[in-house]
């Protein structure tokens, strides 16, 4: 099968949304940190701050890595399409092969990063009653022992 510069090209929209949303999470969690650092200056009780921080210092670290993968998967199929330009199916199938690679390893990474927001949210709700296990089965469990009484 004779892989064809189109194809490669079909990766350009996807990869360039992609880092979109990487960007803008990554302005989120920083500008996030910045006013939790902030609170951290002036509170007493930091033990929470000092937890949210820590989280979102650990996000920062995976959407970094999250953009380098989708970067390198977005140059990879540049490179792809070069050597189908210039003929060398067999390179340009391997290293787009690799491009897709990179690109999957920046998904994955990426729904490793929103499972941790996730718990950064929890953490955030943590001090309020009620909400230390939000999962819809405890809920229900609470509410049908609540009316059983």
């Amino acid at each position: 099968m004779e892989l064809s510069v189109n194809i490669p090209a079909l990766l350009f929209p996807a990869i360039s949304l992609i880092m979109l949303a990487y960007t803008n999470r990554f302005l989120a969690l920083s500008n996030r940190v910045r006013a939790l650092h902030d609170k951290y200056q002036k509170e007493q009780d930091r033990l929470v701050i000092f937890r949210q921080i820590k989280n979102l210092k650990y996000r920062i670290k995976l959407i970094q890595r999250m953009q380098t993968y989708g970067v390198a998967s977005l140059l990879l199929s540049l490179l792809s399409m070069f050597f189908i330009f210039i003929q060398y199916q067999a390179i340009a199938k391997f290293i787009f092969a690799v491009s897709l690679l990179t690109f999957t390893v920046s998904i994955l990474v990426s729904l490793l990063e929103i499972r941790l927001s996730t718990k950064a949210i929890e953490l955030e709700l943590s001090d309020m009653e009620g909400l230390e296990d939000p999962t819809v089965l405890e809920y229900l469990r609470k509410r049908f022992e609540r009316d059983e009484k």
